[in-house]
């Protein structure tokens, strides 16, 4: 059975969010969500974000990284947004990963001081125009030319957190697929 450690966005472990890890979990998958804001969560995503930035985002990671201390190492990381700081880090840094999942961000691999493991599965979702992650998109592109087993899926329209159903965001056409691909991508990998 497929193991996944899963990192909320800025909002934190919002319904959505924890709607998502159960679609996964009923998928029979193990889910693992960490807190990696110790209980607050947000609505407004410039909250959720100073908050962040208030913990820094080193902290952030830091809590990523010590929430997969008791897990075993062959797990797939996955994370949204804020979450794949994390997620990235120990997919890129922890020997072992089956997969790594990144939703709605990526950051360049040169922001780690170990290189992309070539032959780690990746999988990157992201929405055509969505000002929060118009950075992100040329790491993605560039990840995905670097990896040798990587799918970079663009969904069309705007809106950061298309796939947390409590959120404005929120694009079920979108979301469905984006599980459909998911959940297609942990039955290879697992």
């Amino acid at each position: 059975m497929t193991t996944v450690l899963l990192f909320h966005h800025a909002l934190g472990q919002t319904p959505g969010f924890l709607e998502f890890a159960d679609e996964l979990r009923k998928a029979g998958l193990t889910v693992h969500t960490p807190d990696l804001y110790e209980g607050r969560t947000f609505t407004d995503l410039d909250e959720g974000v100073d908050n962040a930035r208030e913990i820094g985002f080193g902290e952030v990671v830091r809590r990523g990284v010590a929430a997969a201390q008791d897990l075993p190492t062959d797990v797939v990381y996955a994370g949204f947004s804020l979450g794949v700081m994390p997620a990235q880090a120990l997919a890129q840094e922890r020997p072992g990963a089956r997969g790594a999942l990144f939703y709605l961000g990526t950051l360049p691999t040169s922001e780690f001081e170990s290189p992309w493991p070539v032959q780690l599965p990746v999988q990157i979702h992201m929405k055509e125009h969505d000002p929060w992650a118009e950075e992100d998109m040329p790491a993605a592109r560039a990840l995905v030319e670097e990896a040798a087993d990587a799918e970079l899926f663009i969904y069309p329209g705007e809106g950061h957190l298309f796939v947390d159903s409590g959120h404005a965001d929120y694009d079920e056409p979108a979301a469905r697929l984006l599980m459909e691909r998911t959940l297609a991508f942990l039955e290879r990998v697992g």
